[in-house]
């Protein structure tokens, strides 16, 4: 019997989960480990991941989590393994393909390290593995974490989170909103800059959702440069008074402040998954990137997708022509996106929110 079909009648006793970055990756990580908990209910799951993303995810209870800081070099490595000298895990789920995640795999004894097959196993994570997961092409990101799962036996690929928030976070939500007025989060920034939307438009979303729905809009993102102009000119150009919160919260209350929200604008970034955790509906802007791969799980059909205009535009090429996971940050390329499109986005989803 294969190590893998072992585990499906003897489920491990401790196993070891590593995905350091990013912020969506790590919720698309969640929805996998949950469902790996409800199969295997006496297993102890330890999370080797990032530092910043390990600020949301410790609102998780249930799971031993192992920060690692990225930019630590050579000393945080060495600190990682001191803290896992010793320990032992039936395995080892190596979920991230960058070598730094392969190197730091080499710190975690398990007989076991299941990884991605070798067509998608890029820089060289193939060599750090025993096992692989089935191949895939053409699947959303989460989808394609369930394959680990998958190989394990485990089939129920319903995506759930179940993430506790502190009264803290809710009371920072709670303040900031009302049960009787709809309200619309924007979170503008991408870390990537050119998946990113005109203020202009967001400003002009904005002043629809205040006229048309009466919402309250709130502007949200991290303490950047990048995020304080962005908001700063969305200010600018909007005929209505928004409220600036950017750079003001911490990542639980933000995800809290998402769970209370109606909708979340985006572009292609992590609260577009933070939303989908807790139930938001999401209207990501992608043209950069595809939804269909990397997009909010929940809300494709109110994402507004320019992807395959983009890739007519820039590459001169069909997107199924294209590498499945091909970016097209290419300078105007978000311009394809129209604030007509991103309305009638917001007005489906008030529709089906009022029950109309």
């Amino acid at each position: 019997m294969s190590p893998l079909k072992y585990f499906k009648d003897s489920p491990p006793a401790a196993v070891c989960l590593l995905r350091l970055s990013a912020i969506g990756d790590t919720c698309h990580t969640l929805a996998v480990l949950r469902t790996l908990q409800k199969a295997w209910p006496k297993t102890r799951f330890t999370w080797i991941i990032g530092s910043i993303e390990h600020q949301l995810l410790s609102l998780v209870p249930e799971v031993e989590f192992i920060s690692y800081d990225k930019r630590g070099g050579i000393a945080e490595f060495l600190r990682l393994r001191n803290r896992l000298a010793g320990r032992r895990f039936d395995l080892l789920l190596h979920m991230q393909l960058a070598l730094r995640a392969s190197l730091l795999s080499t710190l975690v004894r398990a007989p076991v390290k299941l990884g991605f097959d070798r067509a998608r196993a890029r820089e060289l994570q193939w060599l750090f593995t025993t096992n692989q997961i089935a191949p895939e092409n053409h699947v959303h990101v989460l989808d394609a974490l369930f394959g680990f799962s998958s190989a394990l036996g485990i089939e129920n690929h319903q995506p759930f989170w179940n993430v506790p928030l502190p009264a803290a976070a809710e009371a920072y939500a709670q303040a900031l909103t009302t049960p009787t007025k709809p309200t619309m989060i924007i979170s503008a920034c991408s870390s990537h800059r050119l998946r990113n939307w005109r203020p202009e438009r967001y400003a002009e979303v904005a002043d629809y959702a205040v006229r048309a729905h009466g919402m309250r809009v709130i502007l949200c993102g991290g303490p950047g440069a990048t995020e304080r102009a962005m908001a700063d000119a969305i200010q600018e150009k909007a005929h209505n008074q928004l409220i600036d919160q950017v750079g003001k919260d911490t990542l639980p209350q933000f995800l809290a402040l998402l769970g209370a929200a109606s909708v979340l604008l985006t572009p292609d970034s992590g609260p577009a998954h933070m939303a989908t955790m807790v139930g938001t509906p999401v209207i990501g802007l992608y043209a950069a990137t595809n939804p269909l791969r990397s997009g909010p799980y929940f809300s494709q059909a109110s994402t507004v997708n320019c992807y395959p205009e983009a890739a007519r535009m820039f590459l001169h090429k069909e997107p199924a022509a294209l590498p499945w996971s091909t970016k097209i940050e290419r300078l105007g390329v978000m311009d394809l996106i129209t604030p007509a499109r991103v309305i009638a986005a917001l007005d489906s989803i008030m529709q089906k929110l009022s029950g109309q």
